[in-house]
């Protein structure tokens, strides 16, 4: 592909995604310059067409558009403190992951040292980079992101841009992965319950998927609608018989010999959203307890 009208990029860290990254850049014709601590890593990169840079200093002059991939934020800066003016008119996409904090004070430190500063979440595997399926999240300078958008769109077909706040990319992947990880955690717990009598998880499985599908997905955009009100009706199912329901499973788990944990969680916080008034709300009230917790 020819690299006509693709702006020049530099990719800085070659790990798994820092290299789908680059290759990304490459294979639509971006002349793309990458560096790595590890020089190595870029042999299949150079092998493809990318530049090699000796140093930072060498990449960061090679392109206005500086992506970064690195461990985290304080790699980052270790690499880019020792620069001063060299980043004088770049930009810099930090697709580094870390919190909402540290995201704000990377950005402050940026605009101390003179460059534009662009952070993002990167909601993808590598080798979904470049595809329309990969998600990153974007934070920072409304025309600092409409100048570099196109190039950026070279990675992610859905390349969302979240705002001003640098501190929202971090934001939204941490409460995204939040999402996954106990939904899955959910998941497992249902089947250490079944498989304590020796039921197969594939015998489960279709019953599980229907209950995703029918009963938890359609309950999502209402209990959304609720937060934003700060109003839980209860719609047939009041936290305080939910509560009820919930302390069967913490003693059902406690007796299969399965970890009552989650379970028990759940309990705690329901007993909490009924002690501040909510027995006769909806299940959503628990969020008043996670928000705020005692």
């Amino acid at each position: 592909m020819t690299s006509d009208n693709r702006a020049p990029v530099t990719v800085i860290g070659l790990g798994s995604m820092g290299s789908a990254l680059a290759k990304s850049f490459v294979a639509k014709g971006h002349p793309t310059t990458v560096w790595n601590r590890t020089p190595e890593k870029a042999d299949d990169l150079v092998a493809a067409g990318a530049v090699r840079a000796a140093s930072v200093a060498e990449a960061v002059a090679a392109s206005e558009l500086v992506v970064v991939c690195v461990l985290d934020y304080h790699a980052m800066r270790e690499l880019f403190d020792p620069l001063g003016d060299a980043l004088s008119g770049r930009t810099v996409v930090n697709l580094t992951s870390g919190t909402p904090e540290e995201a704000r004070e990377t950005a402050k430190w940026a605009a101390e040292r003179g460059f534009d500063y662009v952070d993002g979440a990167i909601m993808a595997i590598p080798p979904m980079i470049g595809s329309e399926e990969a998600l990153i999240f974007y934070g920072g300078p409304q025309a600092v992101y409409d100048a570099h958008s196109a190039s950026l769109a070279t990675i992610a077909g859905a390349g969302t841009y979240l705002g001003e706040d640098a501190g929202l990319p971090s934001l939204y992947d941490v409460a995204l992965l939040g999402l996954m990880w106990t939904t899955w955690a959910g998941f497992m717990h249902s089947l250490a319950l079944v498989k304590s009598e020796n039921v197969d998880a594939a015998a489960f499985l279709p019953y599980a998927q229907a209950w995703f599908e029918h009963v938890i997905s359609p309950e999502v955009p209402g209990i959304a609608g609720q937060v934003d009100a700060g109003d839980y009706p209860d719609e047939g199912s009041a936290l305080g018989m939910q509560a009820i329901a919930i302390e069967h499973l913490v003693d059902a788990s406690r007796a299969q010999g399965v970890d009552a944990a989650l379970p028990e969680f759940l309990k705690q916080r329901a007993q909490e959203a009924i002690k501040r008034g909510h027995a006769g709300s909806g299940f959503g009230a628990l969020f008043e307890v996670l928000r705020k917790p005692e």
